[in-house]
């Protein structure tokens, strides 16, 4: 079963841009060439010049190819970063190889990709160039042309010495690496919880303006609807002596259909009513209240409760049955001849699991569920068959925001039995969250439990 869980918000924005990297490049080579010519001319050491500077211009070409062939806001993969930090480390390498090795004061610049590396890419490349950079230094302690000295002398440090240098590059790097990841790691995860806050502001105020729009359409729908009722009764009362049994079925479909576009109408108008006669519902009387204006449309609707201890009991949520209502009709329009609902409890949580033998959700609406404008339906995919137009991809979204309102986790998944189809959605609430503000026992339970009259007083 593929879930649908807390996507990463901003796993993409880490990624370096290949902008960055050349700058810091070129200020690498700026500064390695002015210390190859500071040391030839200034101090008149006797340097490789040449090839120092044919190991400088290899970064200079590799700069210049990535800036032609790539846009300054290309931003790279974690493998491109990886290579190209690598490229850096050999490069430094070959230039520290030619000017005494681990001897050579610069030999600290080992840490410099490292440190990079580990405030942007996973832990695991990161170590990977950091034992890039250990080996080579190792390398350098052992293999490695004589340090550049002036020409009455030469210098040559004793090995205990390279040795303090390569575990000083070893610790440097251990160091440096952990404590960047971490520093970085952090003002990731508050990046990411930033992010996460913004996406649930950004869709509250989204359905703040759609409430707005369902009361004007609730509003305007109403008359419309009143007048189509009033032409449906004319209809049936002028046809139905002489009209065929089909007839009479198409215009009582029709009747009911109209009912139950108003009642649809009168809650989006009341979403945030709290009040009524009754207060609290049980599930099993909330599955009913779900199922129950389904039932005439062609679609077996099985529903199956059962739990350990009592049954919970929940306050009424206008809020909750819509989203709830929503997610049936859209599996009621999507099955081929069956929607299963299934109740179920245990003292800790409750869950409500609704599964239709259709299609299933595609790829996008898995990896985009409960965002504004993702539709489930295609033009040619209605109930009945009949080509209607694709849905807006609002359902989904509002039904999710609605639901989740109430401390409930809501998940898409498609059948994963062998040979079954269809989608599963499952909705999800801790106990405490779905029972909480209940003071009184819905008025079913009340009434199979004790009577509603006081001792002694004569039955209702």
């Amino acid at each position: 079963m593929m879930d649908i869980g807390t996507n990463s918000l901003v796993r993409d924005a880490r990624h370096l841009r290949l902008d960055t990297f050349v700058r810091l490049r070129w200020l690498a080579i700026t500064g390695q060439s002015a210390a190859v010519v500071g040391a030839q001319f200034g101090l008149g050491l006797p340097l490789p010049f040449g090839w120092c500077f044919l190991v400088i211009a290899t970064s200079s070409w590799l700069n210049l190819a990535l800036r032609i062939r790539f846009p300054a806001s290309y931003r790279l993969s974690d493998d491109s970063a990886a290579l190209l930090l690598a490229f850096d480390i050999v490069q430094l390498a070959a230039l520290l190889f030619l000017t005494g090795g681990l001897q050579n004061p610069f030999s600290l610049l080992f840490l410099a990709p490292v440190l990079i590396s580990a405030t942007a890419l996973p832990p695991e490349r990161t170590l990977a160039l950091g034992l890039l950079a250990v080996g080579l230094a190792t390398l350098l302690a052992l293999i490695h042309r004589p340090l550049p000295w002036f020409s009455d002398g030469r210098l040559e440090l004793p090995f205990l010495y390279v040795s303090g240098v390569w575990t000083a590059i070893l610790l440097g790097t251990a160091f440096t690496g952990v404590y960047a990841w971490k520093v970085a790691e952090e003002t990731r995860q508050l990046a990411q919880a930033l992010a996460a806050t913004e996406l649930v502001l950004t869709r509250e105020q989204h359905l703040s303006q759609l409430d707005g729009l369902a009361a004007a359409a609730a509003h305007e729908l109403g008359t419309p609807l009143g007048t189509i009722m009033l032409v449906t009764k004319e209809l049936t009362r002028q046809l139905a002596p002489t009209a065929s049994p089909g007839v009479r079925e198409d215009l009582a479909l029709l009747r009911d259909q109209v009912d139950r576009c108003r009642g649809i109408l009168s809650k989006l108008t009341s979403l945030n009513d709290e009040g009524g006669f009754l207060q609290t519902v049980s599930l099993g009387h909330l599955v009913e209240e779900l199922v129950a204006p389904q039932r005439a449309l062609g679609v077996v609707l099985d529903v199956s409760q059962g739990g350990d201890g009592a049954e919970p009991v929940c306050r009424r949520n206008p809020g909750v049955l819509f989203g709830l209502a929503n997610i049936v009709d859209n599996a009621v329009d999507f099955a081929e001849t069956r929607v299963i609902l299934e109740a179920r409890w245990t003292p800790d949580r409750v869950w409500l699991e609704i599964r239709d033998d259709g299609p299933g959700f595609s790829s996008e609406v898995l990896l985009r569920a409960g965002e504004p404008y993702v539709t489930t339906r295609s033009p040619d995919r209605s109930r009945g068959g009949e080509t209607t137009g694709a849905g807006l991809g609002l359902g989904l979204f509002i039904a999710k925001t609605l639901i989740e309102r109430s401390g409930a986790q809501l998940t898409l998944s498609n059948a994963s039995a062998t040979g079954a189809t269809g989608a599963v959605v499952r909705v999800s609430w801790p106990r405490s969250a779905f029972e909480r503000n209940v003071t009184m026992r819905p008025y079913a339970q009340l009434s199979s439990e004790q009577p509603l009259t006081e001792p002694g007083a004569a039955p209702i």
